[in-house]
């Protein structure tokens, strides 16, 4: 079958996009792992640059009037799904002005290197005035694509995360929550008081990277398309084929990176594994961050967690650490529940409360009720609520802890527990399918856990919806209710 020529044409747009956007992201890479403190002002310049070439290419007006001609043209479906998601990407970027794009990049760019500092230094007075700039830019989008998109100045950012989702829908969820969470943790928390303390002895951080990388091969990882490095605050980045993820070691907690390293492979096996006939194409990405952050917490959570996967992991552990730890010592170290400030650090029971925080958070800063200067005192009282825990006067490890604001990522955080929610869920249709996952990864068949992902998850990139590709891979829409029955099973 002959490709429509304005179709064609429009692809060819996108491609020649795409490979700057492939750029972009190893800016964005180095920046953060490899690029000395010096570089920073002329970095946040050059990417500023990067950023609004991009935004010119996705608001030529070439490219709606081949979108208008290839709407008529005999598409197929998947055609049809790609031509979808470049009328989505291009009329975001037509909202927006190029300036606004500019200030934006260069301003959260100089920001989040400013930020590594003053976190570490506990410098709220530093960082405040930084991040009021960051939110009033984050305002004026928000604003400027609500408008455009007949949204709430909220909703239209949670739109650039998670298409068609909105607060109310999220409120719904977290409300219900809020129901059983709370007594959960007390529950889980007296369940818990019996188990032998254990410490967890200090390991130097070329040995932790040696256990990173190891793990990661087990996890399936192909070194010949990624590598690991270190940064402040581990993320997955790069480009599909060429995937950059970072972790951070403490001498003190082995399991920290360890579990990040776990985390971020799960993000990278998805990009790693979507279709490669789609690369460099809308259709081609990740669908959502919540289905992005499924697939990082069901390889942390609902895998490297569970009894299947602990004991091999606990194998690697002691070969490379020089420790003497049984499985089920290791299954306590890593269920552990107790609240704690730090979110990336945060066991699986409490880490919904700091997203409830953060989004309410979010919401408020979003619509002028809650001011930067008044974050700290909102935080502060937010914790003390969900978790019992004090940050007066310790913002590192409060409002200043995450990357995501000062980098202007506003509406992103409720994608960590809806992903925890479709991991859930996931497995619960992979066990229906294949039998115990647990039993699947004791036999020696944790490569059938990766097929299956693979066939319902990475292989469809965003050639569906994000309800269509969970409803196709489970039977259902989002439903929380796996989520609450995997936690109740697993720690009481």
């Amino acid at each position: 079958m002959t490709t429509p020529k304005h179709y064609q044409a429009l692809s060819q747009e996108f491609q020649r996009i795409y490979h700057f956007q492939h750029l972009q992201a190893l800016g964005d890479w180095d920046q953060a792992t490899m690029m000395p403190m010096g570089g920073s002002h002329g970095r946040a310049e050059a990417m500023a640059e990067l950023a609004v070439h991009i935004h010119q290419l996705k608001t030529a007006p070439l490219l709606l009037e081949l979108l208008d001609c290839a709407d008529s043209e005999p598409l197929s479906p998947s055609q049809r799904a790609n031509l979808t998601e470049m009328r989505y990407q291009t009329l975001q970027a037509n909202a927006l002005p190029s300036a606004l794009v500019q200030a934006k990049t260069q301003l959260t760019y100089q920001c989040e290197h400013a930020w590594r500092d003053q976190r570490k230094n506990n410098d709220w007075q530093g960082f405040a005035p930084n991040l009021t700039a960051v939110i009033d830019l984050v305002r004026e989008e928000a604003q400027i694509l609500g408008e455009a998109q007949g949204l709430s100045p909220y909703d239209a950012l949670l739109n650039k995360f998670e298409p068609g989702t909105q607060a109310c829908q999220i409120e719904q969820v977290f409300n219900e929550v809020k129901t059983w969470l709370p007594d959960l943790i007390k529950q889980v928390q007296q369940h818990q008081a019996s188990r032998p303390h254990l410490t967890i002895p200090a390991s130097s951080i070329d040995k932790q990277q040696a256990l990173s990388l190891d793990v990661m091969s087990l996890l399936g990882f192909d070194f010949n398309q990624g590598r690991l490095d270190v940064s402040s605050h581990p993320f997955s980045g790069g480009v599909p084929g060429d995937q950059r993820i970072t972790t951070r070691y403490e001498e003190q907690d082995f399991l920290s990176a360890l579990f990040s390293t776990i985390h971020e492979t799960g993000h990278a096996r998805y990009e790693q594994g979507l279709p490669l006939e789609w690369r460099g194409q809308p259709a081609g990405q990740a669908r959502s961050m919540a289905i992005h952050e499924s697939q990082s917490l069901f390889f942390e959570m609902q895998l490297a967690r569970g009894k299947g996967l602990l004991s091999p992991l606990t194998a690697k552990v002691n070969q490379h650490l020089g420790t003497q730890f049984t499985a089920t010592q290791l299954e306590h170290l890593t269920t552990q529940v107790t609240p704690g400030l730090i979110r990336v650090d945060a066991d699986e029971v409490t880490y919904p409360c700091h997203i409830m925080l953060r989004f309410d958070a979010e919401k408020a800063l979003i619509d002028g009720s809650l001011s930067v200067a008044d974050l700290p005192d909102f935080w502060d009282n937010a914790m003390q609520s969900l978790l019992g825990l004090s940050t007066k006067d310790n913002d590192r490890n409060g409002c200043m802890q995450d990357i995501h604001w000062p980098v202007g990522e506003l509406g992103y955080f409720p994608s960590y527990t809806l992903g925890a929610m479709y991991a859930a869920q996931l497995r619960g249709a992979i066990e229906a399918q294949l039998g115990n996952i647990d039993q699947l990864v004791s036999d020696g068949k944790l490569n059938r856990v990766f097929e299956w992902l693979q066939h319902n998850i990475w292989s469809k990139g965003s050639l569906l919806t994000t309800n269509e590709l969970i409803t196709a891979a489970t039977g259902e829409s989002l439903n929380p209710q796996h989520f609450k029955r995997h936690l109740f099973n697993r720690y009481l």
